[in-house]
């Protein structure tokens, strides 16, 4: 298990003398266990406090904490008979997106997500959860063949954003997540999206044009991730917990503003801290999202899409009258 956060820091402490307070009583034979409950009931009242009060930056760290859930991690807790696919056809496998095909409730879907790895040899191969062009082609290649056969698509987002290096580039990264924007958008088959972890730029979105998006609530979901926004808007990336105040990028404003649709809620703590239970809160609401879809046609699903998107947004002025002032 990963150290605590720094505003974790008086729950650990609390949990380390709960512990303490065990040891002593086995070795020396000493009923306390007064004060030993004194002490739990504190804890469920420390934690229930510090986890129903964070702040922007607070939820921001829980969705970068190395031990939180992965899409690989919810696969085999959501859905069955999963067959991974890989490769573009074009170039290569990108390690970094996960997809393939399984079944949710008997159903058959196409699963695809972002996936970044539990340590440093995990993480060169995924590269850190950053795709390159060949993974969202990978991912599009999917969505398309998902498209033909009439099977609903869950995406799981988690990404620091797409790989920015040269190499990416040259390989058409920006005409990549283009692509996947326009065709995602006239696909006729339900899309629902899942933020489970960091969401950045267009590295997210390339893979979140969904009917719906779910976002779990220490989750964040931005155009630029908070320290890029604080060394861009103060010149200083050390103002980063401001930035994340400022831009209300995390779930429960994300919900206010209309930018997401459900706000999945977490385990006391984190999604690290229960997995298989936060599995299970996940399946709850996306079952309910796809069952909702399920009574649309393929031309109402891609229209409900696109005025989804389109309601994003509010216009101070029509164009024109910002030209006559």
């Amino acid at each position: 298990m990963a150290p605590g956060l720094e505003f974790e820091k008086p729950i650990n402490e609390l949990k380390a003398k709960i512990k303490e307070l065990k040891q002593f009583m086995d070795e020396k034979g000493i009923d306390l266990s007064v004060e030993l409950e004194r002490l739990q009931n504190r804890l469920i009242e420390l934690e229930k406090e510090t986890y129903s009060h964070m702040t922007p930056w607070e939820r921001v760290q829980i969705a970068r904490h190395m031990d939180r859930p992965t899409t690989l991690d919810y696969i085999p807790s959501l859905f069955t008979d999963f067959i991974e696919c890989h490769g573009d056809r074009l170039y290569g496998d990108d390690a970094a997106i996960v997809a393939g095909i399984g079944k949710y409730h008997g159903r058959p879907v196409t699963i695809i997500g972002e996936q970044r790895g539990r340590d440093t040899k995990e993480n060169i191969l995924r590269n850190f959860g950053m795709p390159h062009p060949e993974g969202y082609r990978k991912a599009l290649r999917l969505m398309k063949q998902a498209d033909k056969f009439n099977r609903p698509i869950i995406t799981f987002i988690d990404t620091k954003g797409a790989f920015p290096g040269k190499a990416a580039e040259e390989r058409g990264q920006s005409e990549a997540i283009a692509r996947n924007l326009m065709e995602m958008s006239g696909l006729t088959v339900p899309i629902v999206c899942v933020v489970i972890g960091e969401g950045a730029s267009g590295g997210a979105l390339a893979i979140s044009i969904g009917n719906q998006i779910l976002m779990l609530e220490n989750s964040w979901y931005s155009v630029i991730s908070p320290e890029g926004a604080a060394a861009l808007l103060w010149k200083d990336a050390g103002q980063a917990e401001r930035a994340a105040e400022t831009m209300k990028i995390t779930g429960p404003d994300l919900k206010e503003l209309g930018i997401i649709d459900t706000l999945i809620p977490e385990v006391l703590g984190g999604a690290h801290h229960d997995p298989k239970a936060q599995a299970v809160i996940i399946d709850q609401y996306l079952c309910e999202a796809l069952n909702q879809l399920s009574t649309l046609s393929r031309e109402a699903i891609r229209d409900q899409r696109l005025a989804k998107f389109r309601a994003i947004g509010e216009y101070g002025m029509a164009h024109d009258d910002i030209l006559n002032k």
